[in-house]
């Protein structure tokens, strides 16, 4: 592959890249770059959002670059402000300890953990003296810090900024500056991030890294970005079926963007596609991202039983079973909101009443309207929501 063609694949789908320039100064030197990807382990749980950088690193494994994972177990402590509108809640050790763990499971399949240097920023932050972070801090200006957008927010809300999330892209920067970065990934709203990174190796008298920023992938909801917090998102852990169903559950608007930067399709044949026939173009979409991550047999097992149970409505043959409680029976019936918290449809029976007044809940096939006094008997079918949970009760 020639020096553009190479820049272009590694361009492609990025938001902004600082700079091509330098990204071809660095691969004309012609040995591997040193690809750098800081993560803090603060939730167990890594999203369909946080792979669409997560393949850009695969792609600089696939040219014979060095990949390298930054554990965040330092920078974790005082939480990356980055998107945020007041100071992060503490993680303790422990937590981010087993996050780290499970994060690498996950992280494992989108890149090759068999080629991936995974360092975490302890080795080189933990040590530091109050001279050492006095040094390190004396190379960044306060005006600069607060050029942030994130901290310019809260102070025009008058909500508080603490010192300590001042020194966070500081500590960032010099993970950069201990590993010798040529590259560092992430998503645009680490701009400010990679930035410093950029500007602390200048400052060590190294080769600035080239800093190229993702997008953001949208979450369910249609208008934030995908995060577990707002419960909008898709964990690559989540069941094929589960997985499936989420994407089928996607605005239209979305598709062309998700499967820019979460399939290898082509953009162009998908647009036309999107345009020509949107529900196959979904359907392709949820298969294809299901078999990203369970592989094609799964994916395409999820897919039959949509159009089993969506499409055609039948009822899966593995339906669990729940016993209502003797207790909980008056004379033969139960309210029917109740049941629906008793066998996990719902949260509260405020929660049940609104599934079965909005029309989300049928009985052998026929929509409930009504959340009070309900007959239950063995073997009928309860069928709830978009996500078409089931179950068959024992009265």
């Amino acid at each position: 592959m020639n020096l553009e063609s190479q820049i272009d694949l590694f361009s492609r789908g990025a938001v902004e890249v600082l700079s091509r320039e330098d990204l071809g100064n660095a691969l004309k030197r012609g040995k591997p770059l040193r690809v750098k990807l800081g993560v803090d382990p603060t939730s167990p749980d890594i999203h369909l959002g946080h792979t669409v950088v997560l393949q850009k690193m695969r792609q600089f494994q696939e040219a014979g670059h060095q990949a390298v994972l930054i554990i965040g177990d330092f920078t974790a402590l005082i939480g990356d402000p980055s998107g945020k509108n007041s100071t992060r809640p503490p993680v303790s050790e422990a937590e981010i300890e087993v996050n780290a763990k499970t994060y690498l499971e996950q992280i494992g399949k989108v890149v090759d953990i068999s080629k991936l240097e995974i360092r975490r920023n302890s080795e080189w932050l933990a040590p530091l003296k109050l001279k050492d972070i006095l040094s390190l801090a004396s190379k960044v200006t306060v005006a600069r810090l607060l050029e942030r957008d994130d901290f310019q927010k809260r102070l025009k809300a008058n909500a508080p900024v603490s010192f300590h999330e001042l020194l966070y892209p500081i500590m960032q920067g010099y993970d950069s500056v201990m590993i010798k970065a040529d590259v560092e990934l992430g998503g645009i709203d680490q701009t400010f991030n990679l930035v410093m990174g950029r500007n602390l190796q200048r400052e060590f008298a190294q080769v600035p890294q080239v800093c190229l920023m993702t997008p953001i992938l949208t979450g369910l909801d249609g208008t934030h970005k995908m995060s577990k917090s707002l419960g909008n998102h898709i964990g690559v852990h989540d069941a094929p079926d589960t997985m499936f169903g989420r994407c089928m559950s996607i605005q239209d608007a979305m598709m062309l963007d998700w499967f820019t930067l979460l399939t290898t399709e082509p953009v162009m044949e998908m647009k036309d596609l999107i345009a020509s026939a949107p529900r196959d173009a979904k359907l392709r979409l949820s298969e294809t991202i299901t078999g990203r991550f369970h592989g094609a047999e799964a994916a395409k097992g999820a897919r039959e039983r949509w159009d089993r149970v969506v499409v055609n409505k039948e009822i899966p043959a593995d339906i669990p079973e729940f016993a209502i409680p003797a207790g909980e029976l008056k004379d033969g019936s139960i309210g029917l909101a109740r049941l629906l918290v008793l066998v996990g449809f719902a949260t509260s029976n405020s929660d049940g009443r609104r599934l079965i007044e909005q029309g989300g809940l049928t009985v052998d096939g026929e929509k409930v309207s009504d959340p009070g006094a309900f007959a239950a008997k063995t073997g009928q079918v309860l069928r709830a929501g978009k996500k078409n949970r089931f179950v068959r009760l024992k009265a």
